[in-house]
């Protein structure tokens, strides 16, 4: 044991660290998300049967490995469907950092509970049926349905007229954020949650079906009962008095917007200790289980060679060979991760020079991935021909096919320009460059064309960018 505790220590990386960081980091988050959530018994049976599966592998059950394998074959777009909500939720908050960004609570947040307080206590003694959101840190237009837009300051007057009974949106929910009412009349998604609604109405119904989904606080008044009921991480919860509806207020507006109070490291190290526990022995564990290299293999991969920093005006002629085989050494984890297009032999052809040449390949030439290492390319020289070209004026011909219709006759091809400027080697012959084939079968009449140009595998056009050539073919109609 403590062989292997010292081998893993001779091989711990910077990279292993920050991928047992990540892991973690990931772990804990989405254990504190669960945490708050239904699903996380869910959860749990997933995390039993996971271990279930490891413990059946390390001991060489094979009936249990075999239905377990099954099993997990379609679990995924179950765990998908069953934590559809849950993960929509979880990552709408990565996106928009609404679990670290927190804003300070502030006298507006008082002045709203007053207001919130006093405006209920009236709907409940004038037994006006109520169904007042208070937006989290999440968004909720995914989760409203019609709605009024409103945008007005938030105050008990509004409030009581909005539920008025001979008003046209009372039945529908308010939502208020940041101390001003957003929109009335809205629908919210219903609860189906029986065992927690019991005899309760629609607008119990409604506030559940939104605190079962989002972080946001429902506050339900009842016209039959005149009672107080609020909503919230998806749960119900009926109040005696309002001075405990101040209380739930407070709570509310304290953790969405908590006071600026600095917090010690050694409160972080504290706070959540089970969770943590948990997040680094499943962080570690993957690591050891998938990250930790316990030993090295090699393998052969067939490699491209590839030029870099070659100038424009030069070409390189027979390159032999044109890839090579490259061995690298390593663990099976990281050869799992490595993708084989990747790999490259880089050559710097900055000094290249005139003529028959070999060029060493160096270990140092490979492109490959950090976790794995060169132990050999086969062949490690690479005999190549190399020139410098020289601008050339080339005469462009056109080349034809078919024939023309018989009652007519072709006056004269005229190619503008007659001739380019391109790249060529200095000893060769003189060139000519190709139009592609243009079929007379198909003019009728004169017409102008712009072919594309063909030129020969060692010729190249200057700056590698193609002239624009226009071929004008003359047509006349023969007399009869």
């Amino acid at each position: 044991m403590m062989n292997y505790l010292i081998d893993v220590g001779q091989s711990f990386r910077v990279a292993d660290f920050l991928d047992i960081t990540i892991i973690f980091l990931l772990t804990y988050a989405a254990l504190i998300w669960f945490k708050k959530t239904a699903s996380r018994f869910v959860l749990i049976g997933i995390s039993i049967l996971g271990l279930t599966y490891v413990i059946a592998r390390s001991f060489q059950l094979y009936l249990t490995v075999f239905i377990l394998q099954g099993f997990f074959a379609i679990f995924l777009i179950a765990m998908i469907i069953i934590f559809q909500e849950d993960l929509r939720r979880f990552l709408e908050r990565v996106a928009m950092w609404g679990v670290f960004r927190k804003r300070r609570f502030s006298v507006s947040s008082h002045q709203d509970m007053d207001i919130l307080t006093l405006a209920v206590t009236n709907l409940v003694r004038r037994r006006f049926g109520a169904l007042i959101v208070l937006k989290g840190n999440e968004h909720l237009d995914r989760h409203l349905q019609r709605g009024i837009p409103l945008d007005g300051k938030l105050s008990e007057v509004l409030l009581e007229s909005i539920f008025d009974p001979h008003s046209i949106g009372h039945d529908g929910a308010v939502v208020i954020e940041d101390g001003r009412v957003v929109k009335f009349g809205c629908h919210l998604p219903l609860s189906s949650n029986t065992k927690k609604l019991g005899n309760l109405g629609l607008r119990h119904t409604a506030a559940l079906g939104l605190a079962e989904r989002s972080d946001a606080l429902c506050i339900v008044v009842s016209e039959e009962r005149g009672t107080i009921t609020v909503a919230r991480e998806g749960r119900l919860k009926e109040l005696n008095s309002t001075d405990q509806l101040k209380t739930v207020l407070e709570r509310f507006f304290q953790e969405r917007s908590p006071r600026g109070m600095k917090k010690t490291w050694l409160h972080w190290v504290t706070e959540n200790p089970r969770e943590k526990a948990i997040a680094i022995v499943v962080a570690c564990g993957l690591w050891l289980a998938f990250g930790y290299q316990t030993g090295s293999v090699r393998r052969d991969f067939v490699v491209p060679i590839e030029y870099r920093n070659l100038v424009s005006d030069w070409i390189i002629k027979e390159p032999t060979p044109k890839k090579a085989t490259v061995t690298l050494m390593g663990s099976e984890q990281a050869f799992d991760l490595l993708n084989p297009r990747a790999l490259k032999i880089s050559l710097d052809m900055s000094k290249i020079q005139e003529g028959k040449q070999q060029l060493v390949m160096g270990r140092d030439l490979v492109r490959h991935p950090s976790n794995l290492s060169v132990v050999g390319i086969e062949p490690s020289k690479i005999r190549l021909i190399a020139h410098q070209m020289v601008s050339l004026d080339v005469p462009i011909k056109v080349r034809t096919s078919g024939t023309l219709p018989p009652e007519l006759t072709l006056r004269q091809i005229v190619v503008t320009p007659k001739s380019i400027q391109v790249m060529a080697l200095p000893k060769s012959k003189r060139r000519v460059v190709l139009t592609e084939p243009i079929d007379l079968q198909d003019i009728t009449t004169t017409l102008t064309l712009t072919p594309k140009l063909v030129l020969p595998s060692d010729v190249r056009f200057v700056n590698d960018k193609p002239p624009n050539v226009q071929v004008t073919i003359e047509i006349k109609q023969q007399k009869s």
